[in-house]
């Protein structure tokens, strides 16, 4: 038999970290590991037909199978949208800049 192959799951709230070092066999699947993890007993709002997957920050699929020392990380929805967070700033940062007078070079 195939040596066991180590791995992590882990998701994060607010509020909580959930993080799951884990011995499985090779050929195990993303899918398969978080469901041996617990960490869907622990935190029952993951819905992983919405929320993605990935390793080591790359977007996977459910039926990706693990290398050694992967770390599985489910992903939770944005709070904020970046690029509307970068234009409040930008408008904030225009509105507060003093205006120019009339007849003064800037």
């Amino acid at each position: 038999m195939a040596e066991e192959l180590q791995v992590y799951v882990c998701y994060a709230t607010a509020r909580a970290e959930f993080l799951r070092p884990m011995k499985v066999a090779p050929g195990t699947t993303i899918g398969e590991a978080i469901e041996m993890s617990g960490v869907l007993q622990a935190f029952p709002d993951i819905n992983l037909s919405t929320q993605p997957v990935g390793v080591y920050a790359k977007k996977k699929t459910l039926d990706t199978a693990l290398r050694e020392r992967d770390r599985i990380e489910i992903y939770r929805p944005l709070v904020a949208d970046p690029k509307d967070s970068r234009r409040k700033r930008a408008a904030k940062k225009e509105a507060a800049a003093p205006a120019a007078s009339p007849g003064h070079a800037v």
